[in-house]
């Protein structure tokens, strides 16, 4: 039995060691960013589901959204929430349409330079096309699963809603996990689920 125990415990400290990040070195990270940057530009469409987790220190549970969201290049993209409200955004032709349940709304991004940096941010965090060393801090790290690439913003009204991005990129150079720190380190994941890749979509999908 305790022969046993003393195993199962050097099986899990070994188990820790494998998954640990480590983080890459000059060579492996500009090799990353140029694979993901092909995949970026080779992808032209994406659809995909995704659950949301916000944690704020002052609940003792995550709230958990699901949604679904779809993408065309360049920038078309359309991010619903289905449960537990119906809520979504779309960002088109340098415009943001929000739809409340039914309840709708549109804003110009052209004269807002934060609106434009927030579309930049978002359709990047889903493409994966972000490595902009103007506008962050990045390193990089590997595990055995993902490469997660951490952003800090240099822009000051960027780092009011942003402390630190997280993208974790799966095996396909794309992104499958975003984690949004604030500056009050409350924090927002997003976990990506059932991906499509290059399917045709509708530009009526993008109609809010």
């Amino acid at each position: 039995m305790k022969n046993s125990i003393i195993y199962i415990f050097f099986l899990l400290i070994s188990l820790k060691g494998f998954t640990q990040e480590q983080k890459m070195t000059a060579a492996e990270a500009t090799a990353f960013k140029n694979a993901v940057n092909a995949t970026a530009k080779s992808t032209k469409t994406l659809t995909t589901d995704f659950v949301q987790y916000k944690h704020m220190d002052f609940l003792s549970k995550d709230i958990e959204t699901l949604g679904k969201m779809s993408f065309k290049a360049p920038s078309m993209l359309l991010w619903q929430y289905t449960k537990p409200y119906q809520y979504s955004v779309v960002f088109k032709n340098n415009k943001i349409s929000i739809n409340d349940a039914g309840k709708k709304s549109a804003m110009d991004m052209g004269n807002s330079k934060m609106f434009n940096k927030l579309n930049k941010l978002i359709v990047g965090s889903v493409n994966g096309d972000m490595f902009d060393e103007n506008e962050f801090v990045m390193t990089f790290f590997k595990t055995s699963e993902f490469v997660i690439t951490r952003l800090v913003p240099k822009d000051a009204a960027l780092k009011k809603y942003i402390k630190e991005m997280e993208l974790y990129f799966d095996k396909k150079n794309m992104v499958s996990q975003v984690k949004m720190t604030e500056p009050s380190n409350d924090y927002t994941t997003i976990v990506f689920k059932n991906k499509v890749v290059n399917a045709p979509i509708s530009d009526s999908v993008f109609n809010n």
